[in-house]
This record gives structure tokens, sequence and C-alpha cells, in this order.
């Protein structure tokens, strides 16, 4: 076994729009940008409530990496790759992969015993971990799931085995897959290395927070112990082997049986309301009732480490980096040995965090690094930018209680709770509000990173999100891409280097200004709402959507949900794959030799649109895995 030497490598946004566009309309022309690798852009910068800021335009060189031909956009109810491609479902929602779980029921009728033994809901972020040549488990991430598709009475009538079954779809699934003879690969339901870690699996706070004040509850008085994870986001992957899930929207699971309870400052900043997003989870399970358990919520948010290699692990909530709705932990190790994982709030108008470990890394005992995440600093950014630029510097401030203001006297007792309230910390020292920070990718070079910023409808609204800088449109419907340059590549360094990768947009639609896009944006490429990113070993940097999908006005054109592929010295990007109807494409990792890449596809026909979705037929749709590869075996994207 390789356990210890593996190293792995919107909505429809409509207040004021069409005003606001004329406006833009006439105060900006649509400018290019990229200077090659280290690109920057000269495009526009609103400034109550806009200015005009000209570039040279320079249009995308030719790209040397991208090696396979764009597909047009889609709305057909299958995933379509390019020629000389083909891709095949690994795994959907309700196989089984523990031993004696039955095979998925159509009826939606199978209790919570039967969903506890099958892989899991909604399929998101996920990572591959080598066993052999041929064979590795997949850790992947379920996000939540549709009462409508898991219960024959569509969550209208719920009873506590309900709940538990709805609990047992959340989660993560660790399950073994081996690649067969002729290149295929397909999952082994009795691998003993199988799992199903759910909304009610016992796991460990560690770090600052651990057994604070704020994190006891009648059920656990010692505030270090929680049972599950739910709302499983994206991931991160560790090179000691284990794997990160982060815990995104875990306010919509809290509710209260008391109409009248009192909500403090701290849980509205977290999006917690007395009433829930109708999972009705306390009807049944007093932990998540607001008016028995005010704390419950504070023990959710964070970053989870699994060991995928031992299914008996018990998974930590790593409360150093911080509590929010975490989207991904892109974790790379710093030419100084310091661990540093980046990572996004998805809301609108929150920010983006890096965390640097106190320990350094040893490359020579991966048991010796089993810790690194639980101590270390938490910083939060603040992005600079002159008036007309879409460039600029930044920097990372410190959330160190007792410093830039984290201190009693601004509501901040000691460390444990500038960790459990980053929010608020984040807004104390002044930090840039974004346009929902999503999954953060780092260049295989690791002088590199970006970030998806997918839309912010508030954007230069009433409620204090400024336009400018990485965040550059007035109610942003496409979203772009950040990236950021370490000062003198150290991941550890205070300041850094910005810029803009791609400005997403609809140049069919808008000309002549920044809905267009930037103008590595065209017909053949147009998209909207990034969201999951990640590069491959070559530095190909893949794209993943999760946006309006209506095919109609501002989003004519744009089909299906879909992946694209980016070349980001040249800023060329092209159209990869389109997922079925109503889907979000989210998820990839790749096999060691870069031949096989494994994709999610999530919550196809959402709200009821028709797909059936990867069966075909009359069948209910599924969240799947698919597997992609070569005709001709070879490097996906070469």
């Amino acid at each position: 076994m390789l356990k210890d030497q593996y190293q792995g490598d919107a909505d429809r946004l409509q207040d004021n729009a069409s005003d606001l566009e004329t406006i833009v309309d006439k105060a900006v022309s649509r400018r290019g940008f990229l200077r090659g690798g280290a690109a920057a852009m000269g495009l526009f910068l609103a400034a109550n409530p806009l200015a005009q800021a000209v570039a040279a335009a320079t249009k995308p060189a030719a790209s040397k990496l991208l090696g396979f031909s764009a597909i047009p956009a889609s709305t057909a109810d299958t995933f379509v790759v390019p020629d000389g491609y083909n891709a095949q479902p690994l795994i959907s929602w309700g196989d089984p992969i523990l031993r004696g779980a039955p095979a998925f029921d159509e009826s939606g009728s199978q209790n919570s015993a039967a969903q506890a033994g099958q892989f899991g809901d909604n399929t998101d972020g996920m990572s591959l971990f080598p066993l052999s040549e041929d064979r590795a488990l997949l850790a992947v991430n379920n996000e939540y799931t549709n009462y409508k598709l898991l219960f024959d009475h569509k969550g209208k009538a719920m009873t506590a085995d309900d709940v538990k079954k709805a609990q047992a779809a959340h989660g993560v699934s660790v399950f073994e897959i081996k690649q067969n003879a002729d290149g295929s690969w397909s999952y082994l339901k009795d691998s003993a290395y199988n799992r199903r870690i759910t909304a009610n699996t016992h796991m460990e706070l560690t770090g600052p927070a651990a057994g604070h004040d704020l994190m006891k509850t009648k059920a656990d008085p010692t505030g270090k112990k929680v049972l599950g994870t739910f709302n499983n986001c994206a991931n991160g992957q560790t090179p000691w082997g284990t794997y990160l899930t982060c815990e995104e929207n875990f306010n919509g699971y809290f509710s209260s049986t008391d109409e009248n309870v009192k909500l403090d400052a701290h849980q509205k900043r977290y999006g917690i309301k007395a009433k829930d997003k109708g999972y009705q989870w306390s009807s049944f399970d007093e932990r998540f009732d607001l008016s028995k358990e005010s704390q419950e919520a504070n023990r959710h948010g964070w970053v989870v480490e699994i060991d995928p290699f031992d299914p008996n692990s018990t998974p930590k909530k790593r409360t150093a980096l911080g509590r929010f709705k975490h989207e991904n932990a892109a974790l790379t190790i710093d030419d100084n040995g310091h661990v540093v994982v980046y990572l996004g709030d998805d809301e609108r108008g929150e920010h983006l965090y890096k965390f640097v470990s106190k320990g350094k890394y040893n490359a020579n005992d991966m048991r010796a690094n089993r810790d690194l995440l639980e101590e270390g600093t938490l910083f939060v950014a603040r992005f600079n930018a002159a008036d007309g630029e879409l460039k600029g510097k930044g920097e990372w401030v410190e959330l160190t209680h007792g410093k830039n203001g984290l201190t009693k006297a601004n509501g901040f007792a000691d460390q444990a709770s500038v960790m459990i309230f980053a929010r608020e910390a984040a807004t104390q020292v002044g930090a840039t509000t974004m346009d929902r920070p999503e999954w953060v990718a780092v260049h295989p070079n690791n002088k590199v990173v970006c970030c998806t910023l997918t839309n912010n409808k508030h954007r230069g609204k009433k409620d204090g999100q400024p336009v400018g800088g990485p965040n550059p449109r007035i109610n942003n419907k496409y979203g772009q891409i950040v990236r950021w340059w370490p000062a003198n590549g150290d991941h550890t360094a205070a300041e850094f280097d910005w810029d803009l990768l791609v400005i997403a947009g609809n140049p069919t639609v808008h000309s002549g200004n920044l809905y267009a896009g930037s103008t590595n944006v065209s017909d053949e490429n147009m998209f909207n709402s990034p969201d999951g990113i990640g590069f491959d070993q070559a530095g190909r940097l893949w794209i993943q959507t999760d946006g309006n999908y209506s095919n109609a006005k501002d989003f004519a054109g744009m089909g299906n949900n879909q992946m694209l592929c980016a070349d980001p010295q040249t800023g060329e990007i092209r159209r990869f794959a389109t997922g079925p109807v109503a889907c979000e494409i989210t998820g990839l990792t790749f096999s060691p030799d870069q031949r096989t890449m494994f994709v999610g596809i999530q919550h196809p026909g959402e709200k009821d649109k028709p797909s059936h979705f990867p069966a075909g037929g009359n069948s209910k749709p599924r969240s799947t895995i698919m597997v992609v590869r070569r005709n001709d075996g070879g490097i996906i994207g070469a």
C-alpha cells in the first residue's frame, strides 16, 4: 500500500438592470487586456457610479497547451465531450458502496439504512488517492439532497427516519476504483476501504476553538466532539494523504420550533434564521433546533480533515482555518516549508482567506504532518487598485486576537472567537468584499493562484459593496476569475500582485461594455458563473460553471452549464464539455498519468426541469461522476 508514500501531486438579476446597462453602454468601451503570463487589464473601473478607462485591445494568442477542438454550447440532456474523447458514468446517487447495501430504488421508499450504505447525493468536490498502478480511492463530497427525488412523498410527510435518510445522503463518500484492461474504470462496491461519512458521523474539533464555551452544547459539554458534516461543497488534498472537505451553507439546516426565538448578530451574519431551507431536521433532531441548542451551529462551517485510507479514523474539524461558508481548500507547500491553504467564503460580499501553518512540512515523514492544520495563522485579503485599472497590489491582513482591532472592546474575547466569527473579524480589519469567492487553485509552478468570483447581484447596491478592483461590475451577472502572484513567489508573504484572467460575459447580447466580457470571451466560448476550477499537471486551468442555464436574454447562447479549459499564458479559453439539463458541473480530479479525468454532474433536472440523466427513459435524474478519456489513451486536454 502506498499510503505513506503518496504525495498528491444566477440568479436572473433584474433590479434596475436595463437602466444600469444603458449607463454602462454609454460610459464604457470594451477593451482587452492580457500581457502574457503576467496579464494586466486596463478596462474599466466604476467610481460613483462609473468612470471610463481605456487600454489597447489584445487578442489571445493561439495556445500550444490546448490540443482539443472546442465544442458548441448545448441544451441536450446529456454530457458532451470533444471529438476524440469518450465519457462514461462511474457512479450515481444511490449506488451501493458498502457491503450489504441495496441497489438504488427509483420509488423513493428506501429507508435511512439503505441510503447510509449508498453513494450520497449531489456530488461536488473530489480527490483521487492512488493505491497502486490500477487502483485508487475516490473521496467525494455529497453536498445536499433534493426531497422531491429522495422521498416518495417529496418531503411532505417527514418522519424521524426520513430525516436520518436525508442526513445520510449528505457528507462524503469514500470508495475504491479500479482501472480495467481496456482503460475504463469501475468502482468496487465491496472494498474494505469504502466508507460513508454523514451528518451523524462522530468527529473531533481541533485547534483554537476546540473546547471553547461557544462550542459547548447539551449533548457535548466538552465542546470537542461533534456529530457530522453536511453541505460539503468543494475540497482539498494534502501531500500527506488526507482529504479536506469544506462545509458551506450549513445555516440552511437550522431552525426553531419557537417562532419567537431571539437570534443574535453573529447568527444573522452567518445567515441563520428561525426557518430553515425546507430540510425539517429540527422537527426530529433537536440539535438543529435553535431554541434548544443555540450553539450547535457554531460547530459547523469548518474544514474537515479525513484519512481516506482508514475507514475507522475520526474526521477532524480544523478550526484554525476559520468558520465561514467554505468553498474549497487549495493547499500548497511554500518553498520555506510552511503549509498554505487558500479559502473562499461563498457568499456575495464575503471574503478570501489564507491560512499559514505554524509548523513545517516534513517530506520524509508523512505522519509527522498530520496535525499541521491544527495550528497557524489565518489572514484575509485586501485588494487595492488605482483608478482605471483592473490590476493592482494586495495584502493579507492577519486575523489574530489583539491585532488589527481584533480586541475584546470590538467584540473578540480571544482567538477562538476570532475563528468562530471569522466573517466579523474580516470586516473589522477592512477586508475587500468579493463577488462570491468560490474555488481557489494553485498553478503547478506554485507561483500563481486563481479564484473564481461567481456573481453578485448586490454589487454596487445600497448595502455597502463598492464597485472596483477585482469586482468591477454593478449587478454582476456573469462572474470573473481573479489571479495573484505572491510577492517574490512566497505564499507566506504579506503582499501580492493581482489581475483578472477573464471577465465572463455575453458579447452577442452586450456590445462595447464589460457585460460583453473580456476580449478572450467570444460567442464560441461564452459562459457565466465560473465556480469549480483546477489546474492539471501541465498548467491547463479547467473551469466549471454553476450558473444560469435558461439560454435566454442575458444568457442567450450559453446553453447548459459547461466545463472550459484555459491557457493562463495566452488567455485562450475553449469549451471542453457541456452537461445535461439543469445540472451544475462541479468537482474534478485526474488519474496520476493525467489520462483519465473524473468530473461531477450535480442536480440534473433541478427545479423539476426535464432531465433523466444518466439512465435516460423515464428514470429519475441522479447526480453522477463521469469518467472522461481520450479514444487514443492520450493525456486529457493535450
